[in-house]
């Protein structure tokens, strides 16, 4: 047996799969995991770097810079993408790689699919980072990218998952920890609804239309939305909870079979619960329902898991005291239980119609985010390092005060924004003694939580500065140590299975990998076939309405120009069936109304007010200006300016086309008007010139902000409501 032993002491990548009295040795791949890492810190910094400018845009238009690549518009979807996929993407990618690797004790199954895994994640990041500041986008939240870069993500997730099952397959461990499972759930839930909501038809290399249109798109983009918060940021989390915690606590977890009532649920529940996102819209009540239903469910095994993770600590919590790593854990584990008992909370309606659109949302992803994948991310890195480059961390106080300065920095962050959020919230539907709206000006609501603003940019600073540090303990625990590529193991061919768990009835799928994909499967594709199958086949979910007309070349030509520049993260077109909203706006919006619209823009954040009902409530010359200078119009505005769209003009190479992709997904355009697209677009267009010259605003027929007045002009003018019935 030394001989064994010595050489495992000495790696020798030439001697892997070995076989010596029955033992095999092999070699882990520690190269790809601290890659990940790296990655996972320089796209954090980035993507924490962005979020901490948009916090401070909000509060003072001036830091939009003045220029049409960094405002608040073009660059919101660049942090969601970068913190989301870049930074938690390369750390679950960073944890999977190691932990599956021992866990299966097993190398993975291919360094070269490793890499391509690798290189074509981080080449994703960079067309993210390049296209979103140009406008490049579907509008469409956490599915931002267009079509090419959808391809592209859909090649590199199918190079993990080969990976990953392949390195199930050659495992030497029978039975497949949880970790694992939530692994596998996570690879083929994100497939499937990738693939699902980026179902869109092509224009030009870099515009495309969504499949799906209105109530239908919103359906499938919040399943969507809300399975990527479950599937990305939860999920994959989860299965490194469940590693590392123990190795971190030197403890078992807590309960086995609470692990599988945890898993099994989770992943069962959490595709139906999207709907949620879209209470009192034009979405049938029936969908609502069951997504609050759900959603109040959710809370039980979300819990489970919690508990599970935080009692796993039962007789290590005198090292929570000097372990920064367990510090952070318990944190992140925390943060997971409060964000997970808020979101079933705030599925409730009627908490929902204070919270929605507000700025409470905010505070409740951040929870999540900065605490449970942030600080759990963290923790990763802290114990990682060391073992990658065998030595020890460089200073566990460093490491302490990031942590404090992180905690300061998540509540800096979150309480103003819960502040702001119930201000918006109240403000809103506040009526006089008389029966008139308290605060009409929408304005007036947004000046009360600038100063919340501020408070927000600053607990950004805080946590961004705790990462600061972290990178420098990182930097300086490498330099004491040196990187083991190729970490020797042995272990037997196969490991037999652990007598605790033999006999057990979910045994025989935990050593039945394929098994194990198939029914994680079936459970996360009932609950969206349920919702689907009705929406999309039952036509009274999406009653016509006559007077619906497709919108004119040119009002097309606005609505992409209103998409390019993000205007759909400040703004929303959904007024619900509110006294407070339909005083304010106008009447409700009704399902037929979107029949057209691909995609949907109905938005999930009120930093402006609605705009469904604003076409025609003022002249042209008052969104010229507006667009020019807000302040002009609405004193003491946090909108940025957009004078560029007076400078550039509409790309009329592209009408033609565009019409066409539209009429293929149903959009009732005559052949004849598509021949003639850019005529009709510029016959509009001198129309409206033609009223802006006569308040002496000259501009060119063909520049973008007429293009955008006739969108604006255009919303909501399609179905006329008489007074009585509205009384009604």
């Amino acid at each position: 047996m030394s001989t064994n032993v010595a050489t495992v002491l000495e790696p020798n990548p030439k001697r892997v799969g070995q076989d010596t009295g029955g033992i095999e040795s092999f070699f882990y791949d520690n190269k790809i995991v601290r890659d990940f890492g790296i990655a996972t810190v320089f796209w954090g910094v980035a993507g924490m770097i962005i979020g901490t400018l948009i916090a401070f845009q909000l509060a003072n238009p001036d830091v939009n810079m003045g220029n049409q690549y960094t405002t608040f518009g073009r660059i919101r979807p660049l942090h969601t993408n970068a913190v989301i996929f870049a930074f938690v993407g390369n750390a679950i990618f960073m944890g999977v790689y190691y932990s599956l690797q021992r866990l299966c004790k097993s190398r993975m199954y291919s360094d070269k699919l490793s890499k391509l895994n690798f290189w074509g994640w981080q080449l994703i990041i960079v067309a993210a980072l390049i296209t979103l500041p140009l406008g490049i986008t579907t509008s469409k939240e956490y599915a931002e990218l267009e079509w090419p870069i959808d391809i592209a993500i859909t090649l590199v997730w199918v190079v993990f998952g080969w990976n990953m099952f392949g390195t199930i397959a050659k495992r030497r461990e029978k039975h497949m920890y949880v970790a694992i499972w939530f692994y596998i759930a996570t690879f083929l839930t994100v497939a499937v609804l990738h693939i699902v909501n980026s179902y869109e038809l092509p224009v030009t290399f870099w515009k495309s239309y969504s499949g799906y249109a209105g109530v239908q798109d919103a359906l499938v983009q919040w399943w969507y939305g809300h399975n990527a918060v479950a599937f990305f940021l939860t999920t994959p989390f989860l299965g490194l909870m469940y590693y590392f915690l123990p190795k971190a606590a030197n403890r078992p977890v807590y309960s086995y079979r609470l692990s599988i009532i945890h898993f099994w649920s989770l992943i069962f529940i959490y595709i139906w619960a999207g709907p949620h996102h879209l209470l009192y819209t034009s979405l049938p009540d029936w969908a609502q329902s069951l997504g609050v239903v759900f959603s109040v469910m959710l809370i039980a095994p979300s819990w489970g898991g919690m508990i599970n993770g935080l009692l796993t600590l039962r007789g290590a919590w005198d090292k929570v005291r000097e372990e920064p790593v367990l510090k952070f854990m318990v944190v992140a584990i925390t943060a997971y239980g409060m964000a997970t008992f808020e979101g079933p909370m705030l599925s409730l309606k009627n908490v929902n119609a204070i919270a929605h659109f507000t700025d409470w949302i905010v505070a409740h992803v951040h929870v999540g985010a900065l605490g449970w994948n942030g600080f759990l991310t963290f923790a990763m890195l802290y114990w990682l390092f060391p073992r990658l480059y065998k030595t020890q961390l460089h200073s566990k106080k460093l490491a302490n005060t990031h942590f404090w300065l992180g905690t300061l920095g998540i509540l800096f962050y979150a309480i103003p924004m819960y502040w702001a959020g119930f201000t918006q919230g109240l403000m809103w539907k506040q009526f006089t003694a008389e029966g008139t709206l308290q605060y009409s000006n929408f304005l007036e609501t947004v000046l009360q939580i600038v100063p919340m603003y501020y408070l927000r940019g600053i607990g950004g600073v805080l946590y961004l500065s705790g990462v600061f540090l972290m990178i420098y303990n990182l930097y300086k625990t490498a330099k004491s140590g040196a990187l083991e590529a190729n970490e020797a193991a042995i272990a037997p061919p196969v490991v037999k299975e652990v007598s605790h768990n033999a006999g057990h009835w979910h045994s025989w799928i935990e050593k039945r990998p394929m098994q194990m994909a198939v029914w994680a499967t079936v459970a996360i594709l009932i609950g969206g076939l349920v919702e689907f199958i009705p929406a999309f086949v039952i036509k009274s979910n999406v009653p016509t309405i006559a007077s619906v007309k497709p919108y004119t070349s040119l009002e097309l030509q606005g609505r992409d120009l209103y998409i390019k520049e993000g205007c759909v993260n400040c703004h929303t077109q959904m007024v619900r069936p509110f006294r407070s909203e339909t005083e304010r706006y106008g009447e409700y919006s009704k399902a037929g109304e979107f029949v057209y619209d691909h995609n949907f823009l109905w938005g999930s954040k009120r930093t402006g007010p609605d705009l469904h009902r604003v076409g025609g409530k003022y002249p042209h010359s008052w969104h010229y200006h507006h667009m020019l200078d807000p302040t002009s119009m609405s004193p003491g505005s946090i909108m940025p300016a957009y004078p560029w769209l007076f400078e550039q003009d509409v790309d009329l190479t592209t009408t033609e086309a565009k019409l066409k992709v539209l009429k293929q997904l149903g959009v009732p355009y005559e052949d004849e008007y598509i021949a003639n697209a850019n005529q009709e677009l510029m016959k509009q267009a001198r129309e409206i010139t033609a009223d802006l010259a006569k308040e002496g605003l000259e501009v060119r027929p063909e520049s973008e902000i007429v293009a955008m007045i006739a969108y604006l002009q255009r919303l909501g003018t399609d179905i006329k409501v008489k007074a009585e019935e509205v009384e009604e």
